[in-house]
């Protein structure tokens, strides 16, 4: 998509979500009238001007960095109140069928509404910015041997560093995956937005996850807006594993268990895209494998083959609701252990970190511990 059109499509967007909340919020609680008429349209009118001239210095071609937080944290508030003002439009549809027309009404539709978005908003920024939660789920495995009983394989996955630095916060999100005991860590995808330059420095607390039998890194769609194989060497050069359609074989008192993954499908890199088929030459038919896809819907190869665990992010768990409906439209699971065609299991992580608005309203992030077991 080109630098026009993608910003045309920017503009008639923000004019859609700012012309909600101005009917809900502001002309008809005024009667388009007065102060707080003028001043709320004056409102509504600078933040349709500044969202796309935001969004275009932020993730356009001039990709300044305090562009893009003003731009994702306008448009994350943004879609709160858009959203919360078409539920306060419905809600007042209602009243009026029932017969309740009234100014007060509406006046009280309209501050139900706001304060309903600060308040979710100042709830999302908090539940984004935090060290994620630990989420642990076990996950019986056919073929598993009795020797990888319990291995704990810890999953991180769109952490998407970016244009606010959580150097610090990586630090510590290292800090709680280490603390799980992991066995093996996957991270699958979305790793950051931008380039080893510019985001280097947050990426570089990973270097001291600890994992014996082996830490994985696959790319996800992101990793290929910038330059992903920089980041797949850079990500080499401290010690992980890229799994670029490839696999290993880790073991545990002598029981083994191949551990593969591929690349993204919107890969547009020549020798890049996902190859399960690669992935999994040599390996031993006889072990069961745990894969690494960045999309739940590569789950439909995933089945094909065989696979016996697909480890998947992407989705966010929606990030922002009602996002996730959305989401449920482009990819199979928004979230969880899932059950798939022949005896495939995929697990979809919300994600570790957030991307574009800093906020998380009803998905939450997480650090995923799957325990493996025999399937018995």
């Amino acid at each position: 998509m080109s630098s026009a059109v993608l910003l045309i499509v920017i503009v008639l967007v923000a004019a859609v979500m700012v012309a909600v909340p101005w009917w809900v919020l502001v002309a008809a609680p005024t009667g388009r009238s007065g102060s707080r008429y003028r001043v709320g349209t004056g409102v509504c009118v600078a933040g349709l001007l500044c969202l796309p001239v935001a969004m275009f210095f932020g993730h356009g071609p001039p990709q300044f960095d305090a562009a893009a937080i003003v731009g994702d944290t306008l448009l994350g508030v943004l879609w709160v109140v858009f959203v919360w003002s078409v539920i306060g439009s419905a809600v007042r549809a209602v009243l009026n069928v029932a017969g309740v027309k009234s100014m007060r009404v509406t006046q009280g539709v309209a501050l139900a509404v706001v304060v309903i978005s600060v308040v979710l908003t100042g709830y999302g920024v908090y539940e984004a910015r935090r060290v994620p939660q630990v989420r642990t789920v076990d996950v019986a495995i056919p073929g598993l041997a009795e020797g990888l009983d319990g291995l704990r394989v810890v999953v991180l996955t769109d952490t998407h560093f970016a244009a606010i630095d959580r150097e610090d916060w990586s630090r510590r999100v290292v800090e709680l995956v280490n603390a799980q005991r992991p066995d093996v860590v996957g991270l699958a995808g979305d790793l950051v937005d931008g380039p080893v330059a510019k985001r280097s420095a947050q990426v570089a607390p990973l270097a001291g996850v600890q994992a014996p039998l082996g830490r994985f890194y696959i790319t996800g769609n992101h990793e290929y807006l910038d330059d992903a194989q920089s980041w797949i060497d850079y990500m080499a050069s401290i010690g992980w594993q890229p799994l670029h359609n490839a696999h290993r074989t880790v073991e545990r008192d002598g029981d083994r268990l191949v551990v593969a993954g591929i690349d993204d499908p919107t890969a547009d890199v020549p020798g890049h895209g996902p190859d399960l088929p690669a992935a999994l030459a040599g390996a031993d038919p006889a072990l069961p494998v745990v894969l690494l896809a960045h999309q739940p819907k590569q789950v439909a190869d995933s089945s094909a083959a065989g696979v016996e665990l697909q480890i998947s992010g992407h989705t966010h768990g929606g990030q922002i609701w009602p996002f996730n409906y959305l989401v449920r439209l482009d990819q199979p699971v928004v979230s969880g252990l899932s059950n798939h065609a022949n005896n495939t299991q995929l697990y979809t992580s919300r994600g570790t970190g957030f991307w574009g608005p800093p906020m998380r309203v009803f998905a939450p992030s997480e650090i995923t511990v799957l325990v493996l077991r025999p399937q018995r």
